[in-house]
């Protein structure tokens, strides 16, 4: 975790090699991992950028999880 600019917290994580595994397990285990060691503690606001791809249903984890009281869906062509 990095700490920027007005104390905001930024976390990138990956996932497995294309065409190898469930991308979307990584933003499960992401997400779990945040959790369990408090990185959401004392938060006020969190942004995720994920893909819009439901392949294997872990992009839309945060939804069903109840992890998320907005959602704000955006996109380009």
């Amino acid at each position: 975790m990095k700490i920027g600019y007005k104390d905001i917290r930024c976390v990138e994580s990956g996932g497995p090699e294309p065409g190898v595994g469930c991308a979307g397990r990584g933003v499960i285990t992401s997400i779990n991992f945040l959790e369990e060691n408090g990185a959401y503690d004392g938060v006020d606001y969190v942004s995720y950028d994920v893909l819009g791809d439901v392949v294997c249903g872990g992009f839309a984890m945060p939804i069903r999880e109840n992890k998320a009281q907005e959602i704000y869906i955006v996109m380009s062509g």
